[in-house]
């Protein structure tokens, strides 16, 4: 049947409930216009629809595409009441009695899906505890991400109130609000340290070793403290958050509808929740081992006994400088300092564990050579995809760098040059005139080595990783793939040679100048020869 030049299907009344019902609808291609044949257009989908709903004069809003999308996904979401008006306006072609009959079977099928939920919830019930994923389809249920539910929705009352989660929380704190959050609050907090250091008379401060050397070791002049801090992490953080939005919301759902493999367990707040384990693991050894204990035995004991075996520092400064700062001070100082370093590496963990479980969002797609070709859309899929994995890159850059931060003040403390400049300029010096390193006779036990090696391990396996799966998706991502992978190469080669041989801050300063051009350009030159392939691939 045809009315106002479209396909008109009038309301069957068999009892189905929305998604039964829809489902039908849209394979039919109800309410599309005719083919220039006069025969119908075909069925509907997610596109085609969104378009046609915000076409409609008096719908100003229009629909978002995430919204239509989640109408063909096998799920057990509802639609509004707003949206409910606007579809029986596309299924009854515009015409005012068919509008209103289709209005009135969407709304009853609505509500027998809200019927079928409500007893699928008191079987739950009977059923042993266990946690309640199971949510009664509301207004604003189709409005939220495929991947999670809406956040400003009215609180369900009957539903059990959630338990603490670390990882959902984690997760908040990068998807939460505005982008900006996070990477201000680091800097804030590396500022205020600074500003403290700056009061109390350590930001820059020298000390007149056994050998007579003096050594430059201000809070100021540490780059572990200053470009750690200030630069590196908000960074990294500010490009995890724009990674994570542009998964969550654009990524992970485009390439869903794309994949033979969608079900109704595809919550991204469900994949968060898995890797708990692992975000009280990272909090754990973050502030107990490399906050709490590592101060205790780095700063607290030696404060208080006048001396270790590690190098002096800021930290320490006390011991040798008591008329710069106090005992007491200090101690006060360095456990703020601590504190505020353990937060934001857990923080900096968490990030990683974030990409890792985006790429595996990805793998659990199930996107194939076999699949792709099949959807006509596989140039879109390779601009997804190497969309993230790009991300990735840049945030395994800043990763190495911090570690070459931490890495580069360590070796300096016990070195023999006034300050990490002159550290470094030596070293070139040297390297130029052919020298040998001048070395001294004190053995300092240095725990920010081995902690800096577990960063860059950290960063460069969440990397492998990602390349691992995108090179099982096509053979399209593999120069890209290799152009990236021979970049953290260098930068860790870079990172493992840092005060290993004399003219090691020419490879350091080679590395750190690939590195800023990889950040500004993460496809490495190579964007007009990526374009012109994603092309070839369409076509």
């Amino acid at each position: 049947m045809f009315q106002n030049g479209k396909l008109f299907l009038p309301p069957p009344n068999d009892g189905s409930d929305w998604k039964e019902l829809f489902k039908k609808l849209a394979a039919a291609g109800a309410g599309r216009a005719l083919g220039e044949d006069g025969f119908p257009a075909g069925p509907w989908t997610p596109e085609l629809l969104a378009e046609a709903i915000s076409q409609i004069d008096s719908n100003r809003a229009g629909v978002d595409l995430r919204t239509v999308q989640l109408w063909f996904q096998e799920n057990d979401r509802g639609i509004s009441a707003a949206n409910i008006r606007w579809l029986a306006r596309v299924f009854g072609c515009d015409d005012p009695e068919a509008t209103a009959a289709w209005q009135v079977e969407l709304s009853a099928a609505q509500a027998r899906l809200q019927a079928k939920r409500r007893e699928a919830r008191k079987a739950d019930d009977r059923a042993p505890e266990r946690p309640d994923t199971s949510r009664e389809p509301k207004v604003d249920d189709e409005q939220s991400s495929s991947v999670e539910s809406t956040r400003d929705a009215e609180p369900d009352p009957d539903r059990k109130k959630q338990p603490f989660s670390l990882a959902r929380r984690s997760e908040m704190l990068f998807s939460g609000g505005s982008p900006l959050n996070l990477p201000a609050a680091v800097f804030a907090g590396a500022s205020a340290l600074g500003f403290l250091s700056y009061i109390l008379g350590i930001h820059s401060a020298v000390y007149l070793r056994a050998d007579n050397v003096a050594k430059e070791v201000g809070f100021l002049w540490a780059p572990n403290w200053t470009l750690l801090f200030m630069v590196l992490l908000p960074l990294f953080f500010s490009l995890v958050t724009e990674l994570l939005a542009f998964w969550t919301k654009e990524g992970r759902t485009k390439l869903w509808t794309m994949s033979d493999t969608t079900t109704s367990d595809d919550g991204w707040s469900r994949n968060v929740q898995r890797s708990s384990f692992s975000y009280w693991a990272v909090f754990v050894i973050c502030v107990l081992f490399a906050g709490i204990l590592q101060w205790i035995g780095v700063c607290l004991i030696p404060l208080l006994e006048g001396g270790a075996d590690y190098a002096t520092s800021w930290g320490t400064l006390a011991i040798v400088r008591p008329e710069v700062i106090s005992v007491p001070v200090s101690i006060g100082f360095t456990a703020l300092a601590y504190l505020y370093m353990c937060l934001c590496f857990y923080l900096f963990f968490a990030g990683l564990i974030l990409l890792h479980t985006m790429i595996h969002d990805l793998r659990r797609i199930g996107l194939d050579a076999t699949v792709l070709p099949q959807r006509g859309s596989r140039g879109e899929v390779y601009e997804l995809c190497l969309r993230l994995m790009r991300g990735i890159f840049r945030c395994t850059i800043l990763g190495i760098l911090v570690a070459l931060c931490m890495k580069a003040q360590s070796s300096y403390l016990t070195s023999n040059a006034k300050n990490i400049l002159d550290w470094l300029a030596g070293d070139l010096s040297s390297a130029l005139a052919g020298r040998d390193g001048a070395s001294n006779g004190f053995h300092y036990r240095m725990p920010t080595h081995y902690s800096s090696l577990l960063v860059a391990l950290s960063t460069v396996v969440v990397f492998v990783y990602g390349s691992i799966c995108l090179r099982g998706i096509g053979t399209q991502f593999h120069k890209p793939l290799w152009n990236m992978a021979a970049v953290v190469t260098q930068l860790f080669a870079t990172y493992l040679l840092v005060d290993a041989f004399v003219g090691f801050s020419i490879v350091l300063g080679i590395g750190v100048c690939v590195a800023v051009f990889s950040l500004v350009d993460p496809s490495l030159g190579s964007r007009r020869s990526n374009g012109i392939e994603s092309r070839q691939i369409v076509s």
